[in-house]
C-alpha cells in the first residue's frame, strides 16, 4: 500500500477549460509533480473532497492532446 499524499499545502490552479459560472470547475496542483511525480486533480466546488492523482507523464500527455484539439469540445 502506498502512503497517502499530503495535499494540505498544495497550490491549486483552476483549469482554463473550466467554466466560470460555478459549473464545470477543475483544479490541479502542478507543483506536486516536482516533488512527488504526480499531478493531483480535484473538483473546485468540493475542495475538501477527494483528488484524483495522475502520473506527471500521463498528465502531460493529456494536456498536450487537449491543447492539440484531440478531444471534442461539445
Amino acid at each position: 500500500m502506498e502512503a497517502a499524499l499530503d495535499l494540505s499545502c498544495a497550490e491549486w490552479v483552476r483549469s482554463s477549460y473550466s467554466s466560470g459560472d460555478e459549473g464545470q470547475c477543475v483544479e490541479f496542483a502542478p507543483g506536486i509533480a516536482a516533488t512527488a511525480g504526480v499531478v493531483p486533480v480535484r473538483d473546485s466546488k468540493n475542495s475538501a473532497g477527494p483528488a484524483l492523482v495522475f502520473p506527471a507523464a500521463a498528465w502531460d500527455s493529456f494536456t498536450t492532446a487537449l491543447r492539440g484539439g484531440e478531444f471534442p469540445t461539445a
